[in-house]
């Protein structure tokens, strides 16, 4: 099983323009994203998805592979399908968040081993939650799971709803899950995600991964106890 790690890196970031690029204690995030990645043992080989001239001088330089996409693709898995097709011999696609500078390699082998059971489509990492300021926070996609660990529904709100318990009960009542938005892609089915016109669910939750759902793709879940930081906002450095 060949499987290429890919790591989309766009410069127009609504909220932090040019993060890619920004200094880290003397390297690039990129850099250090692409460096955490290069020391998962289940990787075959890690590229760079960029369509910023300035980002691929920056790869250039400290030794990285990139290759260089279009512009106008909506998500990071637009950009993968379109950087997969430049490597046909590889199995499985590893979607990794270009804005993690500290991601944990073992979460990128997590996803991988999704993919030694045989006809899995599409992997992600979900993570036990703990605290009444992540359930109810509509920024953190929650996630409920069928017996096979398949992920049947995202959603910003909290879910499933306890309507025989008050909500400062519910940690103690059922354990709730939240998204971990790493992902893996089997080859064939990431070319056919691409296609897929977006869907009614994804629009009213903006969550890409509901289209797969709503067109009967099965994503398998690894639970994860790894979470590390993304730089979202300029102000997400001082987390750092």
């Amino acid at each position: 099983m060949k499987v290429l790690g890919i790591i989309p890196a766009r410069y127009a970031s609504t909220r932090f323009p040019g993060k890619p690029l920004i200094d880290i204690q003397g390297k690039s995030m990129i850099q250090r994203v692409y460096e955490q990645a290069l020391k998962a043992t289940s990787l075959s080989k890690v590229v760079i998805a960029t369509d910023n001239e300035l980002i691929a001088e920056a790869v250039l330089n400290f030794g990285g592979e990139f290759v260089m996409t279009g512009s106008a693709h909506q998500s990071g898995t637009d950009r993968c399908a379109e950087v997969s097709r430049h490597f046909p011999d590889y199995d499985i696609i590893i979607n990794i968040q270009g804005d993690e500078p500290f991601i944990d390699p073992q979460q990128i082998d997590l996803v991988v081993s999704c993919f030694e059971q045989a006809g899995i489509q599409l992997a992600t990492l979900v993570k036990a939650i703990h605290t009444n300021e992540e359930l109810f926070n509509n920024n953190i996609p929650k996630v409920v799971m069928n017996s096979k660990q398949e992920a049947i529904y995202f959603s910003r709100h909290t879910i499933p709803y306890l309507r025989n318990a008050e909500k400062e009960q519910w940690l103690t009542a059922h354990q709730f899950y939240k998204h971990i938005g790493i992902y893996g892609y089997h080859t064939e089915t990431l070319q056919e995600i691409t296609k897929l016109a977006p869907s009614s669910l994804e629009i009213a939750e903006s969550l890409e991964q509901l289209r797969w759902i709503e067109n009967g793709y099965a994503i398998k879940t690894r639970v994860t106890t790894i979470e590390t930081i993304a730089i979202d906002t300029p102000e997400d450095l001082n987390k750092i």
